[in-house]
């Protein structure tokens, strides 16, 4: 962990894992920190102090990505066995299994009310290569899938209200391209093809009408959301 604003060495180093760390949430209050790894282990750590709190592992449970539902207790996490799990930070035990996907799950994301996740999915030739819509709340039901890419799904994020009259989340994909989405239809509004970039790899909100979108051969491309001719997304610069 750094300072942004301080001297060039880490602040605190948080050493635990047997494998590669491919997942860390940091709460909601900045207190915790919860990181996953390929060696099928969770750990909950107090950032202040750097020492591990808690400790969780499941046999088979490859983490793929981890994000901390707002205002709650709870860690979502999505893993190389096709399930996402939901886990309770107070004590790190898993609070719900959603239904196994049949693929593997790469990346999740928590809306901002925390009523609502959307996971992805690895494939290739448009098997799999889906994102999925789930309920956080009581039923905790899948509600809806975006199906149109035709590699792995590696990103999924809510887009901010502001874009548009309805909702709308974003992926990223192996295929070279990204799509906006209707979340409550799963309609495609726009696709962007990001060609020679090779396989996009992550997608981030920039502000209230930017995504960061990275990619294996072309770094970290600037896109733009527009509404000159309908909803658009478009590549302003490339990093």
């Amino acid at each position: 962990m750094w300072d942004l604003r301080g001297p060039s060495q880490p602040r605190q180093q948080f050493s635990g894992h047997a494998m590669v760390v491919t997942g860390l949430a940091v709460s909601p209050d900045s207190s915790q920190l919860c990181t996953g790894s390929r060696d099928n282990t969770l750990l909950l750590w107090d950032i202040g102090t750097g020492r591990c709190a808690e400790r969780a592992s499941i046999s088979r449970n490859l983490v793929t990505h981890l994000c901390w539902v707002p205002h709650e207790p709870y860690v979502l996490q999505t893993s190389e066995d096709k399930t996402i799990r939901l886990w309770d930070s107070r004590g790190l035990q898993v609070a719900h299994i959603f239904p196994a996907k049949q693929h593997i799950q790469t990346y999740c994301e928590v809306s901002e009310d925390g009523h609502k996740c959307i996971s992805c999915s690895s494939g290739f030739g448009g098997e799999g290569c889906e994102a999925t819509l789930w309920d956080l709340r009581q039923t905790r039901n899948r509600i809806c899938e975006y199906k149109g890419h035709f590699q792995t799904v590696a990103s999924c994020v809510f887009l901010p209200r502001a874009l548009a009259s309805m909702p709308i989340i974003a992926t990223s994909s192996h295929d070279c391209k990204v799509k906006i989405w209707n979340q409550d239809t799963g309609a495609c509004l726009f696709t962007l093809s990001l060609d020679g970039s090779g396989p996009l790899t992550s997608l981030a909100v920039g502000d209230t009408v930017s995504l960061l979108c990275a990619s294996f051969s072309r770094g970290i491309h600037l896109l733009r959301v527009e509404h000159s001719r309908g909803l658009e997304l478009r590549e302003v610069a490339a990093f």
